[in-house]
């Protein structure tokens, strides 16, 4: 349940459709010869990407919390954790896909950083869901009134 929710920013068209073309950009330019000049527009996604995510952690949370399931930890950090599993599935299709690499060496080096890539990114991801839930628990916990 935890990896749908991470990946549901990835379901609907645009997201897929924006999300794959930054990707498709960052990757030509990493293990290709084009030149990335988009910056700005990185970074927009980038926010974006993380705005989401927490988004997608905190309702993920609301939903376990009233469902009367406490157990949100792992569960918060899974949501979009699971974003890098994304990433490194695109970069599968990007290897077999896009690019003319062959051979034993480029392989390792492009399926190691590409691991390394999705790890970070997953890692990135987990951390700002967790304290988004975090903050999330105490903003109701805070105003919730015992009587």
């Amino acid at each position: 349940m935890s990896a749908v929710f991470g990946n549901l920013s990835f379901n609907t068209s645009w997201n897929n459709c924006a999300i794959s073309v930054e990707l498709y950009y960052i990757f030509a330019t990493v293990w290709g010869r084009e030149h990335y000049t988009l910056y700005g527009i990185l970074l927009c996604v980038f926010a974006i990407l993380l705005s989401v995510g927490a988004c997608i952690s905190v309702a993920l949370t609301y939903f376990l919390l009233s469902g009367e399931d406490y157990r949100w930890w792992w569960r918060s950090v899974l949501s979009t954790g699971s974003t890098g599993l994304f990433i490194f599935v695109y970069s599968v299709f990007y290897y077999r896909n896009r690019s003319s690499m062959s051979g034993l060496v480029q392989s390792a080096e492009f399926f190691g950083y590409s691991l390394l890539t999705a790890l970070v990114f997953s890692l990135m991801l987990s951390t700002v869901s967790f304290w988004a839930s975090l903050a999330f628990i105490r903003y109701i916990y805070r105003s919730l009134k015992m009587d």
